[in-house]
């Protein structure tokens, strides 16, 4: 955030509208909604467990004269994120854009060991909760065009490391879900588009990564080091603007320091 502010970055058509960003309470999401703050957007902040950091989000927005409205919700339960959109309209009278950035990977589990209710748990994690928030949100984009940003994951292209299959191929089918919807909202000027970070130095990975396997990981990047949730955040306000990039449609930016290269 510093970063962008350094820059004096600019990016009116942001300014006012309305943006729904699931899973804003740490890391990537907590980023985006400063972010977007930052260019005048009005932020509905989704969070689920992380009430403190939530607040602690909001409270940084409202300080620098953002607007944000928090809204909690189970987004692995189709109900909560009908609930959860019905709150940002409630509260800011519709939505123009929507960035479906909650997820996670539960648990590093072998194939092996895999069992049918966590296949349940990772994919209503990562996989329903975008169905299902950008179904719920559809109806508010269609009134007058915006955007939906998926967030996928490196995972998606390369498998995951060790454990981490299963997540990897949620993130899959979001990517393919991403184009899909991508084909169907464009007559609507509802542009879908997707953002995939590599490895990104956040809470996700203090759970879920070891040192050494952040140190494997590192050595793959070829800009010699790991990521910041602020860098992420350059890809997801470019996509978010018209004025930037109203002919980039069902398109997916890696964000990785040169991990893959597609």
């Amino acid at each position: 955030m510093e970063n962008m502010a350094e820059a004096n970055l600019n990016i009116p058509d942001l300014s006012g509208k309305a943006v729904l960003i699931t899973g804003a309470s740490t890391g990537i999401g907590a980023a985006l909604a400063k972010g977007f703050a930052m260019q005048g957007a009005k932020i509905g902040l989704h969070y689920n467990a992380s009430i403190a950091a939530a607040e602690a989000v909001a409270a940084e927005i409202e300080g620098a004269g953002g607007t944000v409205r928090l809204i909690r919700a189970d987004l692995s339960r189709s109900s909560e994120a009908v609930r959860m959109v019905d709150e940002m309209v409630s509260a800011f009278g519709t939505v123009d854009g929507l960035i479906n950035n909650a997820g996670g990977m539960v648990a590093r589990r072998a194939y092996a060991d895999m069992t049918d209710d966590f296949y349940d748990e990772v994919m209503d994690l990562n996989a329903r909760s975008v169905l299902a928030a950008t179904k719920a949100a559809i109806p508010y984009l269609k009134r007058q065009g915006g955007f939906v940003i998926n967030t996928t994951s490196i995972a998606a292209r390369n498998g995951g490391a060790l454990g981490s299959g299963l997540y990897g191929s949620s993130k899959a089918f979001i990517s393919n879900v991403t184009r899909g919807m991508a084909k169907e909202l464009i007559p609507f000027k509802i542009r879908v588009n997707a953002v995939s970070p590599g490895v990104i130095l956040t809470p996700f990975h203090e759970r879920y990564s070891t040192p050494e396997q952040l140190d494997a990981a590192l050595k793959q990047v070829p800009e010699g080091r790991l990521g910041m949730a602020e860098d992420c955040l350059g890809a997801y306000l470019f996509l978010a603007s018209a004025a930037l990039s109203s002919y980039v449609v069902g398109q997916i930016i890696e964000v990785n320091g040169g991990q893959l290269m597609p």
